[in-house]
């Protein structure tokens, strides 16, 4: 956690307003990005039970993600090779927190609970990037803002069953606030403009990083990587081990980073990160459909108030006065 504040403190203010046509983009291609990252969860789920580690699952993901991207990347940046000297440092860092360690420690998370609840944990990240940018920019979040916050945060109480006294697994509980830390990382850095480099280049950069150090770690034994090529059953269907890793890279890693990265850059990182809630809900139906993980119906409601969040997050938002004709 010191070294994601450390970290944060040498990026840009967020967006303090946003126009009507890049509020309209951006919201789109958020929604199209927790879509996309809300598959991870169940495909990865699927492929742990199969006999996967998480490990070996988020170290595939990566580097299949990375390999796609490698190439759009490239030509983005028309020949500007110097920026990836200048920005090394932000590449270790987006490639080390916001993509290796946060994707294994929502991978081990959702090896210990649901894929439900341990999504649900990480996306309180909201939270955290409203305080940070609050206590480090002064940006104080509107009434209707801190609403927001609150009702997403009561909503994750009811998803948690924490009322009931439901027993939650106390290192998958763990596990997913380090990925929330990791998202809220993720947000930040996903928003700042001022380096120059392609959002393309962004997230390929950070996936060739993710992917070599979760390769290294696992070389070196810290983490394993035990595979299976037993079929993946999900819906009660069985799949071919191959056709959720590719799932996994393509979808969930690749268009998602891409997508999530130019939505962020639109809407400013407190915004973005409060529409990523959506991708909790989503991975709540998609847990559902795909692995039977039935929520209970205080945690649909729970869902409910999650969206009732996103969307007073999204009116307290600071909007950009029309131009005078």
């Amino acid at each position: 956690l010191l070294v994601v504040l450390c970290a944060m403190a040498a990026l840009t203010h967020d967006i303090a307003a946003v126009p009507a046509s890049r509020l309209r983009s951006g919201l789109t291609l958020a929604v199209l990005s927790a879509m996309s990252f809300a598959l991870s969860g169940p495909l990865a789920k699927g492929l742990i039970i199969s006999g996967w580690t998480a490990g070996a699952a988020v170290t595939a993901r990566v580097l299949i993600a990375a390999t796609v991207l490698l190439l759009p990347a490239a030509i983005s940046l028309r020949g500007r090779w110097g920026l990836l000297r200048q920005n090394v440092g932000l590449l270790i860092a987006y490639g080390v927190i916001a993509v290796a360690g946060c994707q294994l420690a929502y991978f081990n998370a959702v090896d210990r609970m649901e894929v439900g609840v341990a999504i649900l944990i990480e996306f309180t990240s909201p939270v955290a990037v409203i305080g940070w940018l609050w206590l480090r920019h002064a940006q104080r979040p509107t009434r209707l803002t801190v609403t927001g916050a609150l009702t997403a945060l009561a909503g994750l109480v009811l998803v948690l069953d924490l009322i009931s006294g439901a027993d939650a697994d106390a290192l998958g509980v763990m596990w997913a606030l380090l990925a929330m830390a990791g998202a809220a990382f993720y947000w930040i850095i996903s928003a700042d403009e001022d380096n120059g480099l392609p959002g393309l280049v962004l997230a390929a950069g950070g996936l060739v990083v993710g992917g070599v150090v979760l390769l290294l770690a696992g070389l070196l034994g810290i983490v394993p990587l035990a595979t299976s090529r037993t079929d993946v059953i999900l819906a009660n269907t069985a799949l071919a081990w191959w056709v959720p890793i590719l799932g996994l890279g393509v979808v969930t890693a690749a268009l998602a980073y891409v997508l999530g990265i130019a939505a962020t850059r639109r809407l400013g990182s407190r915004l973005a990160a409060f529409v990523g809630l959506g991708e909790a809900v989503a991975s709540v139906v998609l847990a559902w459909l795909l692995l039977d993980e039935a929520p209970r119906a205080i945690q649909l409601l729970g869902g409910v108030l999650i969206l009732l969040g996103v969307v007073f997050v999204t009116l307290g938002e600071p909007r950009q006065a029309p131009l005078p004709v």
